[in-house]
């Protein structure tokens, strides 16, 4: 499934795709997932596949090759030839890491978002040495550029420094970002003083000249601000509920660097759309799930042992008021983009 064609690394939104599955076996629902990748493609936000919404850990490495497979084939069949594929490829073992990286470029993921694993976090989560030894190896042997991966809550508390990010970034060309699922802004900055400098490129050139080291946040809640110390955008699952509302939100945090007489507009998106990533945030995988059957008839639940969300808990989530006005903005902005 691999092919030439070149699919640049961007800033802008990306959403970490749920894997959705079939009620009664908990096969792949592979329908369900074309139609949400072009779903989202149409209103400019990219996939990642196999991601902690993806739950990537309930996956068997031939299934990541499946969903890897379903996503480009879906792509191109609907004219998105040069929209990138992220893949999820972080596993136990460096060993294996690098395997499933392999193995995503063979089937046509342009590029690999890593996080170490959590199982040994005792032995990793102080050891610097090792920790950077990790990315450092994964990215010199994968064929694809590497992203990391930094999300505590996934990975037993194990939370990359900016010192030990911007090391990564400078000393290993193949390394193409960062996602900041800790959600610390003070990091992102301070990361973002490093590589987004304009003599950075120049420097520290990268492997694949078409990707970048971009700085993502994790989360939609502090886009706006992250626009303005020159950060890339985010990859987040609320851009899985409202993908039009949340690429406003980003081209109105960009244009307002210029333009200061839009921030007021971004700062009112910003403001519902941080609302209701907390709100929403909360629920998991399971909410966002169930968000999605509310509004497009797909979602299903979780593969067991996750349990789907409790109907009482759905209910007070599509009930809440920060869900309904951003369910509203989406409708508004989806409305008229499509017209």
């Amino acid at each position: 499934m691999a092919s030439s064609v070149v699919r640049p690394l961007q800033p802008g939104i990306y959403a970490p795709i749920p894997t959705f599955f079939v009620p009664e076996t908990e096969d792949l629902d592979l329908p369900s997932f074309s139609s949400h990748i072009i779903r989202l493609a149409k209103a400019g936000v990219r996939p990642l596949l196999a991601g902690s919404m993806g739950e990537a850990h309930h996956l068997t490495p031939a299934e990541r090759v499946t969903l890897i497979k379903t996503a480009r084939q879906a792509l191109d069949e609907a004219g998105f030839t040069s929209v990138p594929i992220i893949a999820g490829t972080g596993s136990g073992s460096t060993r294996e890491t690098v395997q499933l990286s392999v193995e995503a470029a063979e089937a046509g993921a342009d590029y690999a978002i890593v996080i170490c694993s959590g199982y040994y976090a005792g032995a990793l989560a102080g050891n610097k040495k090792a920790l950077k030894a990790f990315w450092a190896e994964v990215s010199e042997k994968s064929p694809i550029p590497v992203i990391i991966y930094n999300y505590p809550g996934a990975s037993g508390g194990i939370d990359l420094d900016s010192d030990l990010i911007t090391e990564l970034a400078i000393e290993s060309p193949n390394i193409a970002g960062v996602k900041l699922t800790c959600g610390n802004v003070g990091k992102l900055t301070r990361i973002t003083a490093t590589v987004s400098d304009p003599s950075f490129a120049s420097l520290h050139p990268r492997k694949n000249p078409y990707a970048p080291f971009l700085v993502l946040g994790g989360f939609t809640d502090f886009v706006l601000p992250s626009a303005f110390v020159e950060a890339h955008g985010a990859i987040t699952g609320l851009a899985n509920v409202s993908p039009y509302a949340i690429t406003k939100l980003y081209e109105l945090s960009e244009k307002s660097k210029k333009d200061t007489t839009l921030l007021p507009e971004a700062q009112r998106l910003q403001g519902i759309i941080a609302r209701a990533d907390y709100t929403i945030a909360k629920a998991s995988i399971a909410g966002t799930k169930f968000l999605l059957e509310k509004l497009y008839g797909y979602g299903g639940n979780p593969r067991k042992p996750l349990p789907p969300i409790d109907v009482d808990a759905g209910a007070a989530l599509w009930e809440h008021p920060h869900t309904v006005e951003l369910v509203r903005l989406e409708r508004e902005l989806s409305g008229k983009l499509q017209q």
